[in-house]
């Protein structure tokens, strides 16, 4: 009688073994979901998103940007990319687009508002896209994908409420990877004190009393697997640093 059990044993077992590797491929899983698009007349992104970008908002990636509702997690999905594509036979192609979050907001069960340029990007061809946005809101389905800045470091941007020297914020252009940035520490270059930064709105990160001196700046990567990974720019910014200027890191992440 035990004999007819041992094959349903062995097919439990195999399933058992099979599930975790099933689970480790649904970082590249697609999500269903919603979009619609900046109800405006310019193509690229906003120059007021809630990332802090700025005009850097507007115009990094080509004007393919997105705002983001769920996915804007309090700030820490700035910066983040997304394949992103519609599921229409008769207009979407199949790559889609890759979109970076800028911004914040949603609508009409939507996880994306695009700018034009990106919604009109989905679309196989001209009259495609413009049939697209006579739709407004369409189906999509996206995926998390590494960002990629060819010939582009990470970069500081020094924003404009800083107050040399009592007061430094600033905001992190050209994220890299596919990891979130969820720590930065500022660190005095010539005794190597640092200290935690506070996440203002978005991409921007703040202290009051900065450490004089040279600074480093120091940034936690946090990755799907649960990795954390300290990375230290090969570049400081300068003592005399000035509001609105930008600052090389001197690295990339992939």
């Amino acid at each position: 009688m035990a004999l007819p059990l041992l094959p349903l044993f062995l097919f439990a077992s195999f399933l058992l073994m099979k599930t975790p590797s099933d689970a480790a491929t649904c970082s590249d899983c697609f999500v269903q979901s919603r979009a619609a698009y900046y109800p405006v007349t310019n193509e690229q992104g906003t120059d007021t998103g809630a990332c802090g970008y700025g005009s850097f908002g507007a115009t990094i990636n080509g004007g393919d940007v997105s705002a983001a509702s769920d996915l804007y997690r309090d700030g820490v999905g700035c910066g983040a990319c997304y394949q992103v594509r519609c599921t229409n036979s008769n207009y979407c192609s199949d790559n889609g687009v890759t979109v970076v979050i800028t911004d914040n907001g949603g609508g009409d069960r939507t996880d994306f508002i695009l700018s034009r340029h990106a919604f009109s990007r989905m679309a196989q061809t001209t009259d495609a896209a413009a049939s697209l946005l006579a739709l407004g809101v369409v189906d999509i389905e996206y995926r998390r994908v590494s960002c990629s800045y060819p010939n582009k470091n990470i970069t500081f941007k020094i924003d404009e409420s800083s107050n040399y020297p009592y007061y430094l914020a600033f905001a992190i252009y050209y994220q890299q990877g596919k990891n979130d940035i969820t720590a930065v520490q500022l660190c005095e270059t010539q005794n190597f004190s640092c200290k935690l930064l506070d996440r203002s709105h978005g991409a921007v990160w703040t202290t009051v009393s900065p450490p004089s001196g040279p600074l480093s700046i120091r940034m936690l990567f946090d990755g799907d697997d649960g990795d954390e990974t300290w990375v230290v720019p090969v570049n400081n910014i300068p003592q005399d640093w000035k509001v609105g200027d930008t600052y090389d890191s001197g690295v990339q992440v992939n």
